[in-house]
């Protein structure tokens, strides 16, 4: 459990409340969430070699953090996490949530299931009644949805499943989620192809709300895509999908780049969330951090726990993570600097990701998104520029 007492300070901050639609009477409170964090950060690697993505410290705490936060928020006082790679680091952080005001639970998948088996392979640790919400969300959105809203949305509109859904300038990259008038999902499409297929700029952003009973459905003890057969299967036999468009913030955290953009966005106040460690603004340095007086943090920059930054350091729109130690005069930019790597005095990075334990010698410029490994080791002045292109 986190030894500077961040837990309890978060449990006090966030609200608690009933799911309430203006002009309308009270609604029933969604008290349930699965959380899906089995994925293994591929993407993300180096930054997943030791830490499942959704505990690599945005804005000074794991992701998973935020996301917890702002279910509870939400009136949301159980969540099921469906866990698998490295699994056995959510529960000695985050314990039986009670410091969160939650209780949590934890189910490991022993094969990988995908995402609507790892929802079904949960179900039996839920509480409610086949007619009642259960949220579920992925572990690597960071997102601004009003999660009552969607909730008190799938009541109204009697919906079976209802899933949020957001635009985005450029869809190609996404499945498209078109809807009717009333909201009513019409069809699931795979990634366009052709400007004639783009028939919408709405795509799925990852979180839902399951009737209970439409959990029960799906096939148990097998891999299941909850996005190319749950929702067009459920589609097919007649079931009632909602969409819900909500345009505000919205982040997929799965690359290096959008995860220290993501955690820059927390710091500066853009995304939403109770449980940043300090207040907004152009910087965070968590308590036990040491930065000299000359050293300057910009952009939603982060100095996590026991983290160095030497005189004269520049660092801009960038995330230390615990125990990361800066040399003086090194420039650092929109990079990532993993627990306990070193980085060398006047070194610069730029777009870079440096594991966990990797040291970088002085004089070093490494650019254009390169990744260094965990526990690499770079001799002083050997790299002058490297890309990924």
């Amino acid at each position: 459990m986190d030894g500077d007492g961040r837990l309890h300070t978060l449990a006090a901050a966030i609200p608690t409340g009933w799911l309430v639609d203006p002009g309308r009477k009270q609604r029933r409170q969604v008290t349930e969430a699965i959380l899906l964090v089995g994925g293994k950060g591929t993407r993300l690697r180096p930054l997943t070699v030791n830490t499942p993505k959704p505990m690599v410290p945005a804005a000074g705490v794991p992701f998973l953090t935020h996301q917890l936060a702002r279910a509870r928020a939400a009136g949301v006082d159980h969540v099921v996490m469906a866990t698998s790679y490295l699994a056995e680091v959510f529960e000695p952080y985050f314990g039986d949530g009670s410091q969160l005001g939650l209780h949590l639970e934890y189910v490991t998948e022993e094969e990988p299931l995908g995402t609507g088996g790892a929802i079904r392979n949960v179900a039996s640790r839920l509480h409610s009644r086949p007619d009642e919400p259960v949220l579920i969300f992925n572990g690597d959105i960071l997102s601004g949805l009003d999660i009552r809203a969607l909730v008190s949305e799938h009541e109204a509109a009697g919906a079976d499943v209802s899933l949020h859904l957001t635009r985005v300038t450029d869809p190609r990259a996404f499945g498209l989620v078109p809807t009717d008038g009333a909201g009513r999902v019409t069809a699931f499409l795979e990634k366009p192809q052709t400007p004639e297929e783009i028939v919408t700029d709405q795509i799925n952003a990852g979180a839902y709300v399951f009737n209970r009973s439409v959990i029960d459905t799906i096939p148990a003890g097998r891999p299941v895509s909850v996005e190319r057969e749950t929702f067009p299967g459920l589609l097919a036999a007649g079931a009632h999908l909602h969409g819900m468009v909500d345009s505000t913030y919205w982040l997929d955290l799965g690359t290096p780049q959008s995860f220290v953009r993501g955690s820059a966005d927390l710091v500066l106040g853009r995304a939403p969330s109770p449980a940043v460690p300090g207040r907004c603004g152009e910087r965070l340095i968590l308590e036990s951090a040491e930065v000299a007086d000359d050293a300057k943090l910009t952009g939603g920059s982060v100095a996590g726990a026991r983290a160095a930054v030497g005189s004269g350091a520049r660092i801009d729109g960038s995330a230390l993570l615990d125990g990361a130690v800066i040399a003086p005069g090194a420039r650092i930019r929109d990079s990532l600097i993993g627990a306990g790597a070193r980085i060398g005095a006047h070194t610069v990075l730029d777009g870079a990701v440096i594991g966990d334990g990797a040291v970088i010698g002085e004089g070093n410029e490494l650019r254009g998104g390169i990744r260094v490994w965990c526990d690499a080791r770079i001799p002083a002045g050997a790299v002058r520029f490297s890309s990924d292109q």
